[in-house]
């Protein structure tokens, strides 16, 4: 954990993990129900925090995906898109209340299972994937006057693969608005983090969802691929890197498949000389390191006027002093464990590459566990837009800060980049604020904030961050047909 700043002593306040009954082993939820493949392999999932298994997961295969996606089918045309919206809204507010109702359970288990503190899994993730529900539960029944043509209907299956740094929000991102709209649903979780997507499978049953509306299947990366490239399936809905994006999007060239593509960032969070300083630190510390730096929409890249480098970089630093680095768990930490070993690993490499390219290190001072994956929040000073740490998505809790003169070079080196997923700026002046947000090639640009995120607001990207959109109006459209025509 962090050093302890002079005079400020530290009591750990850990959450207890008596609330959270993870089971030895898991099968795959299709149909309604949890089935046992005999001839499926099996993996680990575990706590990145301490490195202790905490359960096995199946890897599906042909025969489970195909079985999934055949189950939704069914569902689908004889019973979900043939009921109304009204009743469609039931069952999804009726999921809502049932996130709110285990949600102190599922912060738990987010947080043993992807290792970010608990403090971000109680009082971000998990409201903010219950509210996801609950505003598309409000849609369900007025789809007729969204403004998306005559008649919308839904597309079908859907195909919903998720990434591991906030898996239950994510999964909330996509079931919600393609529950709201008649499509039902095939999700695949990240291979590391399975078991919030696997609780929320007992959530359908618990809300008498119709069997084969949600399906979950496990895996990793061959399993998503399967399920992606499986007949019978409408949509594809994707978030995670880049690499693989382009990959799925290859693999559905030349079908009729619909396809939304959320993929990695680079984003740049620019200050101003006449911007609040401390509340400044403030947006740079939530926008890098929130969840370890493991957001797409990141503010890796701090774009800071020259001529208060200087003064903002000492707060900055001091301000990461007293950022404590240990138990997920313990309701006092503010950075949490590396989500697995091979993340640990690219993050490591990459900042190494900032050493060896002639870049500036300066890592908050802490003691880190001894066990787990760990890494302390990190500045780069000295960094040029040719360096990699200033071009590649590092995912993790390394901040690379370069400097700008005027507004015109902040837009130049802040659209240097192949991504454009998000932005922030600093400013007391709005009409500094449109002119560079009308400017940024950003998918989402927040002001004097950062990580700032609503049901109701779409989000998504450009450029190698992706294309479509994910929440309010133009996230519903993505999963039914007269969106596109």
């Amino acid at each position: 954990m962090t050093d302890e700043p002079s005079g400020f002593p530290y009591a750990p306040a850990p959450e207890s993990t008596a609330i959270v009954n993870i089971s030895s082993s898991y099968g795959i939820f299709i149909d309604g129900a949890f089935v046992e493949p005999a001839d499926a392999p099996r993996f680990k999932t575990i706590n990145p925090a301490t490195e202790e298994v905490l359960s096995e997961v199946c890897q599906a295969g042909a025969p489970e995906v195909a079985a999934a996606v055949a189950a939704a089918r069914r569902a689908h045309d004889e019973v979900w898109s043939a009921m109304s919206g009204a009743e469609r809204g039931k069952y999804v507010y009726r999921l809502a209340r049932l996130l709110q109702e285990r949600a102190r359970e599922l912060a738990v288990l987010e947080s043993m299972d992807n290792g970010k503190p608990i403090r971000e899994s109680r009082d971000v993730d998990l409201p903010l994937a219950a509210a996801h529900f609950f505003y598309h539960a409000g849609w369900a029944d007025k789809l007729d006057h969204a403004g998306l043509g005559r008649d919308p209907r839904s597309l079908g299956v859907a195909a919903q693969i998720i990434p591991w740094n906030f898996p239950l929000l994510m999964l909330a991102w996509k079931v919600a608005p393609a529950l709201a709209t008649g499509n039902t649903v095939v999700l695949k979780p990240a291979e590391t983090t399975p078991l919030t997507a696997l609780a929320f499978a007992e959530l359908c049953q618990q809300a008498d969802l119709p069997p084969g509306v949600v399906n979950i299947v496990t895996g990793d990366g061959r399993t998503g691929q399967l399920l992606a490239e499986c007949e019978g399936v409408d949509k594809v809905a994707f978030t995670g890197s880049t690499e693989v994006g382009k990959q799925i999007q290859r693999s559905l060239a030349g079908t009729r498949r619909r396809l939304t593509l959320e993929l990695g960032g680079k984003a740049a969070n620019i200050i101003f000389d006449d911007a609040p300083l401390d509340e400044a630190v403030e947006g740079i510390v939530n926008g890098i390191y929130f969840n370890q730096g493991h957001v797409c929409c990141a503010g890796s890249r701090l774009l800071v006027q020259e001529s208060i480098v200087e003064d903002l970089l000492v707060r900055l630093r001091r301000r990461l002093q007293t950022l404590r680095v240990g138990d997920p768990l313990d309701k006092n930490t503010d950075v949490g464990a590396i989500n697995s070993a091979a993340q640990l690993e690219r993050i490591v490499a990459l900042a190494e590459s900032g050493d060896a390219e002639g870049a500036q290190r300066w890592s908050a001072p802490c003691t880190l566990p001894d066990r787990g994956f760990w890494f302390p929040p990190t500045i780069f000073t000295s960094v040029s837009t040719a360096h990699r740490i200033a071009r590649e998505e590092i995912f993790g809790p390394v901040l690379s800060v370069l400097t700008f003169r005027t507004p015109d070079e902040a837009v130049e080196k802040a659209n240097n980049t192949p991504y454009g997923l998000s932005a922030g700026i600093w400013t007391e002046k709005g009409s500094r604020i449109l002119w560079m947000a009308s400017r940024l090639r950003a998918g989402v640009v927040w002001a004097n904030t950062f990580n700032q995120f609503d049901p109701a607001s779409p989000f998504g990207g450009y450029g190698e961050s992706g294309f479509g959109r994910e929440g309010g109006r133009a996230g519903l459209a993505a999963y039914l047909q007269e969106a596109s025509s």
